[in-house]
């Protein structure tokens, strides 16, 4: 019965959906799942969850060792597993062409697009210099407006796949001391949410995950350890939001927010006044010394490291918040 309601669900969603030349064009390939930012956060875990369930991977990240820890710990969790790493800067155009066609060399093609790639500032804007922010806003917006836009037409050829990108919360008000970041995850959201209207019907899914704050190193790399809003039992896990994640994009929802807590801040800010929300996301995210010592420079970019896993004892180990 629930494989019947699955199949009519689907048929639903792919009622626009018709046969075209362009659909043969991966015949002989098999489907992959691309996740961007795969060996750090949310996106590490989220690669687990998709390797239990059988897809094979394309990891994309900057540092090649940690890639390849990662694809070591999920073979040996998920033996069998296909588990590819490609080791690159999505911060420079160039570096993000070419997938489609790295895919199909390997025998695949991209069936499902995650980008969970991304950096964070903490700090006034005028305290970062103009290369740090324009990385920012190349990885948190570019990387992930170019990447959608080169996938999704053989997608929607198809009638199937998807895609699934880590935002957050922080697109529904604006954020002081986090300026940059807090705008860059308003243009994803926002852009997910009109993709996913403009592709209804086709077979395609189009999910934008809105967590609060996770519990990985994202927020410690970018300086913002001891600000208000990291308060003891703040954060989710990355394993419960990437499971919320692929629980939410299998079931065609548009938008997932993880957690009991970011669920009823969702809805309140939509009902606050659009004057209060600077100066209350100002309190909660001005960046304090952290109670364990000097707070580490905001000027700092995180980027894509590993933090060490229980996974990886057997077998040695976006970021996005």
């Amino acid at each position: 019965m629930r494989k019947t309601v699955n199949e009519l669900w689907t048929r639903w969603h792919r009622r626009h959906w018709r046969r075209s030349p362009a659909t043969d064009l991966t015949i002989g390939l098999a489907p992959l799942v691309c996740i961007t930012g795969g060996s750090s956060g949310i996106g590490r875990a989220l690669a687990f969850e998709f390797a239990r369930r059988g897809h094979a991977l394309l990891l994309i990240a900057r540092d090649p060792s940690a890639l390849e820890r990662t694809a070591r710990a999920i073979r040996a969790e998920s033996p069998g597993a296909e588990v590819h790493v490609h080791h690159t800067d999505l911060r420079h155009a160039a570096n993000r062409q070419g997938l489609e066609a790295h895919a199909a060399a390997l025998g695949y093609y991209i069936d499902v697009l995650v980008n969970a790639a991304g950096i964070g500032l903490s700090g006034p804007v005028v305290s970062h210099s103009v290369p740090e922010t324009l990385d920012l806003i190349a990885l948190n917006v570019d990387a992930v407006t170019d990447l959608t836009r080169k996938m999704l037409p053989g997608m929607l050829a198809r009638g199937r796949g998807g895609v699934l990108t880590i935002s957050s919360l922080a697109a529904d008000v604006p954020g002081p001391f986090q300026a940059t970041y807090y705008a860059s995850k308003a243009f994803v959201s926002s852009f997910m949410a009109a993709l996913a209207w403009e592709v209804r019907g086709h077979g395609v899914r189009v999910t934008d995950v809105s967590p609060g704050a996770v519990d990985t190193d994202f927020h410690a790399k970018m300086g913002a350890e001891g600000s208000a809003y990291l308060f003891p039992g703040a954060r989710l896990s990355r394993e419960r939001v990437a499971q919320a994640a692929l629980s939410g994009f299998l079931a065609w929802r548009r938008r997932v927010v993880p957690g009991v807590a970011p669920k009823i801040a969702c809805v309140a800010v939509h009902f606050a006044p659009r004057w209060a929300a600077a100066p209350i996301m100002a309190l909660l995210l001005h960046p304090r010394r952290h109670p364990d010592g000097p707070r580490k420079s905001a000027r700092r970019e995180h980027v894509e490291k590993d933090k060490p896993d229980v996974r990886d004892l057997a077998e040695p180990q976006t970021d996005a918040d």
